[in-house]
C-alpha cells in the first residue's frame, strides 16, 4: 500500500482559526494498531487531529484529540424519541455534563432519496446558537458544509494522487475556508462519519 501521507509524523501546532485556505488529509483509520479512528494530517505532512477509540465496539462516544493527544471535543451519540444526533462537547465530557454540548449534527429527511442532508447546530454552550448544513450524495463518499447565507465553509472529498489516481476508499482531502473554527468543523466532520458509518 502506498503512502497516506509522504512525511513523518512530527509536532505542529494547532490553530483554531486560520486566515488562509486551509487543506487537509483524513485517512480514516487509526494509528493505534486494531483500533477505530481517523487521523489527519495538515498540508505539511503533520499529524493536525486524530480519533482513537480503543473500543470498536462501542462507536456511542469517541474524542477529537489534537496531535499531542490532548481532548478538544468528546463527541456522544444521543437519541430523542426517533431522532438519533451526535453532540460535541468540549474537553472531556460525560453524558451528564451540566456545561452543555457545542454541536450538535443530525440528519434531515428529505424526499429525495439519493440526496442526503444533516442539520449543524453550533455555538450552543454559548446560547448563540447559528446553523451549518452539510449536503452529501448516498453515491458518493464526499460533502459540502454550507453556512446559513449558503456560502461553503468546508468540502470533504476522495483524495487523488498527483496523476489523479483515487487513493481510496478511506483517504479524503478537507479544504476549509478561511475564519474558521478548525478544530469544531473537525468535529461537525468526525460526527457526520459516524452517522456514515465511515469510522
Amino acid at each position: 500500500m502506498g503512502k497516506v501521507h509522504p512525511q513523518a509524523l512530527g509536532s505542529s501546532t494547532t490553530c483554531n482559526f486560520t486566515s488562509k485556505q486551509e487543506t487537509f488529509t483524513l485517512w480514516m483509520k487509526s494509528l493505534v494498531l486494531n483500533g477505530k479512528g481517523c487521523t489527519v494530517f495538515d498540508s505539511n505532512g503533520q499529524v493536525a487531529y486524530r480519533v482513537d477509540n480503543y473500543n470498536s465496539n462501542n462507536r456511542d462516544q469517541v474524542h477529537l484529540m489534537d496531535q499531542r493527544g490532548n481532548t478538544l471535543f468528546t463527541i456522544l451519540k444521543k437519541q430523542y424519541k426517533l431522532s438519533r444526533f451526535w453532540e460535541g462537547y468540549k474537553l472531556p465530557a460525560t453524558r451528564n455534563d451540566q456545561k452543555g454540548p457545542c454541536f450538535r449534527v443530525g440528519k434531515t429527511y428529505s424526499i429525495i432519496r439519493w440526496d442526503s442532508n444533516y442539520e449543524v447546530e453550533l455555538g450552543l454552550d454559548k446560547n448563540q446558537p447559528y446553523n451549518y448544513k452539510i449536503e452529501s450524495s448516498s453515491c458518493k463518499p464526499a460533502c459540502k458544509i454550507f453556512d446559513k447565507l449558503g456560502v461553503i465553509v468546508a468540502e470533504l472529498r476522495r483524495k487523488k494522487s498527483t496523476c489523479g489516481i483515487d487513493l481510496g476508499d478511506d483517504v479524503f482531502t478537507m479544504v476549509v475556508e478561511p475564519n474558521i473554527d478548525l478544530s469544531q468543523i473537525m468535529g461537525v466532520v468526525v460526527a457526520y462519519s459516524l452517522i456514515k458509518s465511515k469510522m
